[in-house]
């Protein structure tokens, strides 16, 4: 039985799981697929760091195989999302009973045990149904789009407003997409062709090229006002100073990804332009809209090339998502739990 478990960075082992109970109030799930994600490579890597040892995996859909007398919404037999955020239980909002407000959601592979593993047992309300309409594969996107359902909420801007996206790796893209969806204009910036080809085959008009035309671009695009608002995902690698480029004054900056990656932000040139720094790091509170939006094909991942794994070692995968290269082509590499 697969269970990976992360010793220390860079030691990852597959060792025996003890058997577990399942509590009233718990259900017991068989998991199906694992989606490998620049997150895991990170805490993998020990650029983040986790409270070792942890079971690595972040994003997992499986099927109920026992559920509690006293599980509501589920039942044996059900697939499911693992939810890979939790309430962390220490903040104030969660003292106070408002879980859902939670200030700092814990995440899986880093504050709890992740999903690559053959069976996880959890509470009821730590998994999400989910509709026959959606494949498992966009199901392992669904924290993608929450995240960029979230950035959404946060940018706060009208429709026809223009948002600059930094880097079209598969969070980007996927945050530009919902953004479009949501009638907002979307101009990725990436040095990437295929990222920017992929970006135009989803619809995004303004894929523009990070070189020495950018700001020309940049000012045909936006009538020489430049975005409403700037969007740097985090694990693009490209130049932070690229957010302040593309912001009109006044406007709001937001750090947007899973990996919490370190790098420099240009504190002259956000107080230069006024510009208010926001960070999205996880779509917690956001998992029913965003397997709304799945439901509804707002987003369109078939431009995503995919490689599912039946025999694997999960120590070369996470090695090679360090390539920047592999990284921006957007590729999918999937788990398969079931053979």
């Amino acid at each position: 039985m697969d269970n990976w478990i992360l010793k220390n960075a860079g030691l990852l082992v597959n060792e025996p799981a003890r058997e577990q109970s399942v509590g009233e109030d718990e259900v017991k799930v068989k998991v199906a697929y694992v989606l490998a994600s620049n997150f895991d490579a990170v805490l993998y890597s020990g650029e983040t760091r986790a409270s070792y040892p942890k079971a690595i995996g972040r994003f997992a859909v499986g099927r109920i195989t026992e559920a509690g007398e006293k599980c509501y919404g589920v039942e044996k037999n059900m697939r499911v999302l693992l939810q890979p955020a939790r309430a962390c239980g220490n903040c104030l909002a969660c003292k106070t009973g408002k879980e859902d407000e939670c200030a700092s959601p814990a995440i899986a592979g880093r504050d709890f045990d992740g999903f690559l593993r053959d069976f996880v047992v959890c509470k009821y309300t730590d998994v999400a149904p989910l509709p026959d309409s959606v494949s498992d594969t966009e199901a392992l996107c669904t924290e993608a789009v929450a995240l960029a359902e979230h950035v959404y909420d946060k940018l706060e801007l009208s429709a026809g407003s223009r948002v600059a996206v930094i880097g079209s790796n598969f969070a980007g893209n996927i945050l530009a997409q919902v953004l479009q969806y949501h009638k907002l204009i979307p101009i990725i910036i990436d040095n990437t062709p295929q990222a920017l080809e992929k970006a135009r085959a989803c619809g995004i008009y303004y894929s523009f090229a990070a070189d020495e035309e950018l700001m020309e671009n940049l000012n045909e695009a936006t009538s020489g006002q430049l975005c409403d608002a700037a969007v740097y995902t985090t694990c693009s690698r490209l130049d932070p100073a690229l957010t302040m480029r593309a912001l009109a004054d006044g406007k709001r900056a937001v750090l947007a990804g899973f990996a919490p990656i370190n790098f420099n932000i240009p504190a002259r040139e956000l107080c230069d332009k006024n510009a208010t720094l926001l960070s999205v790091m996880n779509g917690y509170g956001y998992t029913d809209t965003a397997i709304n939006l799945l439901v509804h094909k707002a987003v369109n991942f078939s431009i995503f090339e995919k490689e599912i794994l039946t025999e694997y070692d999960p120590n070369a995968v996470y090695k090679s998502m360090a390539d920047v290269t592999a990284v921006r082509r957007g590729k999918m590499t999937i788990f398969k739990m079931i053979i």
